[in-house]
C-alpha cells in the first residue's frame, strides 16, 4: 500500500504541493488529477523519491521511500524517455538491470510483454524505427519489466489507437489483480471513470476534490436527462426553473439541471407527449472537472 502523508512542496515561494494526503491500496487504481501544473508530476517525483518534500512522509508498504524501495516503483512519464538508438531488447535490459534483475529473467519477462502487446519478433529493432505507439508500448515495458508493487501512469495511452488502447487496459488490469497499486493520470476523463474508485483532483497542488468517484458524482448536485420523443414542447422546458440548459444531440435533447428535483417538473410537461427516452443520469467526471477547476481559477 502506497501511504502519502500531508507531503508539502516548494520551489523558493511557490508552494507546488500543498499538504496532500491520500492512500492507494494493493490491487487499486487511483487517480490524480489536475490542470497542467497542477503539482501531479511533483508529486509523482516525491513518491518515486526523486525530490525531497519540504515536508511530510511517503511510505509504501509501511516503508518510508528512499532509494531501498524504489526499485519497487515502475513510473510511465507523459514524455517518452526511451534511448531512441538503442533496440527494444536492449533498452529493456538497460531499465531491468537497473532495477536490479538478472539477464535472463527480463528477456523471459520481455518475451511474454511482446506476445501479449502483440509485437512478438520486434526485440531487436531500434527504438526510433517503431510507430508512436509501439514506442508507447516499450514505454510501459520498461516501466513494469521488475514487476513493481506501485505502477505511475501519466497519460498512458498517448499515441495508442482504439485496438491498442484494450491491450493496454488489459495489461493494467492484469497488474491490477497481481495487487500491484497503480496511480492513474489522464487528461482523458472517462479513462478515469472507467479505471478509478478513487481520486483527487488538484489545484495548486492542493486538492479540491478527494473521495469515491461514486460518492464525487452523488454530491454533486446537478445531473443530467437525456430525452426523445415527438412534439416536445422545448420553449416551455427551458423556462422551468433549475433547467441550466438544454442541446440537441442528433434526434435526443440533453438537458443540464440544477438539482435531481427538477427531473419531476420536467416529466410534468412531457407526460403527455409520446415519450421514447427519458433518462436521468449523473453527471460525467469530465463536467465535475470543468466546474472544480474553473470554479477556482474565477
Amino acid at each position: 500500500m502506497l501511504r502519502v502523508e500531508n507531503i508539502v512542496k516548494y520551489y523558493g515561494e511557490n508552494k507546488a504541493v500543498d499538504h496532500l494526503s491520500f492512500e492507494v491500496e494493493n490491487g487499486e487504481i487511483f487517480g490524480l488529477l489536475g490542470e497542467n501544473g497542477a503539482g501531479k508530476t511533483t508529486t509523482f517525483r516525491i513518491i518515486m523519491g526523486l525530490l525531497e518534500a519540504s515536508s511530510g512522509d511517503v511510505f509504501l508498504d509501511g516503508k518510508k521511500i528512499d532509494y531501498s524501495v524504489t526499485d519497487q516503483i515502475g513510473y510511465v512519464t507523459e514524455e517518452r524517455s526511451l534511448l531512441t538508438k538503442m533496440t527494444v531488447k536492449e533498452q529493456i535490459i538497460f531499465y531491468g538491470v537497473l532495477k536490479g534483475m538478472k539477464e535472463e529473467d527480463i528477456l523471459e519477462e520481455l518475451k511474454k510483454w511482446l506476445k501479449e502487446f502483440q509485437i512478438e519478433g520486434y526485440e531487436n529493432r531500434k527504438i526510433k524505427e517503431l510507430s508512436k505507439g509501439n514506442q508507447q508500448k516499450i514505454q510501459f515495458i520498461s516501466a513494469v519489466i521488475h514487476h513493481p508493487k506501485l505502477l505511475i501512469l501519466d497519460e498512458p495511452f498517448t499515441g495508442l489507437d482504439p485496438i491498442n488502447v484494450e491491450l493496454m487496459k488489459k495489461a493494467i488490469y492484469r497488474l491490477q489483480k497481481e495487487g500491484c497499486s497503480i496511480i492513474f493520470s489522464s487528461h482523458q476523463m472517462e479513462h478515469i471513470e472507467n479505471f478509478c474508485e478513487k481520486l483527487i483532483i488538484l489545484v495548486k497542488g492542493k486538492a479540491i476534490v478527494d473521495g469515491y468517484v461514486g460518492d464525487i458524482k452523488k454530491e454533486y448536485k446537478k445531473k443530467n436527462i437525456v430525452l426523445r420523443g415527438e412534439n416536445l414542447p422545448i420553449d416551455a422546458i427551458e423556462k422551468i426553473p433549475g433547467v441550466i440548459s438544454v442541446s440537441k444531440k442528433n434526434n435526443e435533447y440533453e438537458l443540464k439541471i440544477s438539482e435531481e428535483s427538477v427531473a419531476s417538473k420536467v416529466f410534468a410537461k412531457i407526460k403527455n407527449k409520446k415519450i421514447t427516452k427519458y433518462d436521468v443520469t449523473e453527471p460525467t467526471l469530465n463536467e465535475i472537472f470543468i466546474e472544480k477547476v474553473g470554479g477556482v481559477h474565477e
